[in-house]
């Protein structure tokens, strides 16, 4: 009776901290949303273009920190404590020395002006330096924390620039406005971080620093596989753009939006399954998979039954007559959601190479569309599911076969978690 309470208990608490990290990445995602609608009310034609490709360049770059979060979260999961500053700080010396190479090829081919390069890059670097802190949050599994520090720095990102926006600040104001506040926002994302830190290292019965420090070759291998997962999923948006008209281009586009959907609306399954993954965790791993998956069927089913009105609520009512094509727009987004899944659990088992199924899908994606598919909007996007299932059946048989050869964990075997304990955990 005992043991089933606490599994219920367990349930309970693991709904509210998904509901909170999910919440947390509704904001973020909607802010981020609000700055473009805002530009185009307050900015010049082609001072809003500028403002789209600085979103477009730092989400690019932002793909160092997303990398940065997973290998931390992995690293702490299996060394409670282990020290991460220094791969942090090389990280973000990287990531910044390269976009400053980069700036005059920035500025003269996509017509930038110098000073919002330059804000560009000093924007990327808070993305990159949080990171740690998030990744050690996740790692702990102190997801509460996680979706406070997730809320802080996503309005950190973008409060800023609505304000600046809003109060008719230009451009450069905007941004600058901007790059203030996420500097603000780390130090309070710092704290998030480290208050409770105690409980959970007593909990644990760890100390300070314990542990080897994380490498720069697991940040840059889990940065390779956040960099595939984005270009796959942009990939035949880009090839509907390059090999459709203008008219059909644009109704592809919208259709995306139902891919972009079916593919980020359960990554919160990843979130809090993958400190479980890197304690190898097999149970959790088939768990995650299924959900995932589940997930994707509903979403699949939704648009078959009301393909129109996704159509419609996606680019409206002009674009419903497409709406016979909405399942297979949310099935490859499904597919990729458990692409996604998978690969996290590649880089939970440290594989070395885990995005390499999906770069050669990518690159299937690319070249059977451009040389063998039919240059029409049913060819790109059949050929853009295929790519996605064909990603996600590759690394489902690499996942079981490296399941099959894998030994031992590599970390500390997880020791039984008292209720109290577990507050401390997931707070």
């Amino acid at each position: 009776m005992r043991g089933t309470t606490a599994q219920v208990s367990d349930a309970g608490r693991m709904a509210v901290t998904g509901s909170a990290v999910m919440a947390a990445a509704t904001l973020t995602n909607g802010l981020a949303y609000l700055v473009p609608m805002l530009g185009a009310r307050h900015l010049t034609a082609a001072d809003l273009g500028a403002l789209a490709t600085v979103q477009a360049l730092v989400a690019i770059a932002g793909v160092a920190g997303a990398g940065l979060q997973t290998a931390v979260a992995v690293h702490r999961a299996r060394h409670p404590q282990a020290p991460t500053a220094r791969v942090t700080l090389t990280a973000a010396a990287v990531t910044g020395g390269t976009l400053v190479a980069a700036i005059p090829l920035i500025v003269t081919t996509l017509h930038l002006p110098v000073e919002v390069v330059t804000l560009l890059v000093g924007m990327t670097l808070p993305v990159v330096l949080a990171a740690r802190w998030l990744g050690e949050l996740q790692g702990d599994q102190r997801f509460l924390r996680l979706a406070l520090g997730m809320g802080v720095l996503a309005i950190g990102r973008y409060a800023g620039v609505i304000a600046g926006l809003v109060l008719g600040a230009g451009l450069v104001g905007s941004l600058l406005a901007g790059l203030v506040c996420s500097y603000v926002a780390l130090p309070i994302l710092r704290l998030t971080a480290g208050s409770g830190a105690t409980a959970a290292q007593a909990a644990a019965g760890a100390h300070p620093a314990s542990g080897p420090a994380l490498g720069l070759r697991q940040v840059m291998t889990a940065s390779s596989a956040t960099l595939a997962m984005l270009v796959a999923s942009y990939a035949d948006l880009i090839l509907a753009r390059q090999l459709l008209s203008p008219a059909e281009s644009g109704a592809y586009s919208v259709g995306t939006v139902l891919t972009k959907g079916a593919l980020w609306a359960p990554q919160v399954v990843t979130v809090l399954a993958l400190p479980r993954m890197a304690r190898q965790d097999g149970r959790t791993r088939r768990a995650a998979w299924a959900v995932v998956g589940a997930c994707g069927a509903a979403l699949v089913i939704a648009s078959a039954l009301a393909g129109g009105l996704a159509f419609r609520l996606a680019g409206g009512q002009d674009y419903a007559v497409l709406g016979r094509y909405a399942p297979f727009f949310a099935a490859t987004g499904a597919f990729y959601a458990l692409a996604f899944v998978l690969i996290n659990a590649q880089i939970a088992s440290g594989a070395r190479w885990p995005s390499v199924p999906l770069w050669v899908a990518a690159a299937g994606l690319v070249l059977v569309a451009v040389f063998v598919a039919p240059h029409t909007f049913a060819g790109i996007m059949w050929t853009a599911t295929a790519a996605a299932a064909s990603a996600a059946l590759a690394l489902a048989v690499v996942v079981r076969a490296s399941a099959g050869r894998r030994g031992p964990p590599a970390g500390p075997s997880p020791e039984p978690v008292g209720p109290q304990d577990l507050a401390d955990r997931v707070s």
